[in-house]
């Protein structure tokens, strides 16, 4: 399992990008979604819905069970991606690529954020 270094990772096991403008991508990790198994749905927030750092903010159903999905930061959503909507095994076949799950403009970011090598170190 690797794990991009330019990201940080919650303990929640979502990805969170470098703020760019403010704005930063969410994802789930490798090892969740490995963990998970095969994604057949998923529900994000909407975009200008406000998601709290450490709440549930939608879920993500395999063919094993369902999952909340946790925001790593407090903000405001201003993407959603309808492709993982749309087809949900992106969130297994490219977890840190194409399978991100939602933009936030940031209004709070916790200090527990982990760097990659922490994160390794955390999910074992």
């Amino acid at each position: 399992m690797s794990n991009p270094q330019q990201l940080r990772y919650s303990k929640e096991h979502e990805w969170l990008s470098a703020v760019e403008d403010g704005v930063a991508t969410v994802g789930i990790t490798e090892f969740a979604a490995n963990a998970l198994g095969d994604v057949v749905f998923a529900q994000l927030p909407a975009v200008g819905d406000t998601v709290t750092a450490g709440e549930s903010c939608g879920e993500l159903e395999s063919t094993k069970s369902v999952s909340d999905l946790y925001s790593p930061v407090s903000g405001e959503v201003v993407a959603a991606n309808q492709d993982v909507v749309d087809d949900p095994a992106l969130v297994n076949s490219a977890p840190f690529e194409g399978g991100w799950l939602f933009k936030v403009k940031i209004t709070d970011e916790p200090a527990d954020l982990m760097s990659a090598d922490e994160y390794t170190a955390f999910a074992g």
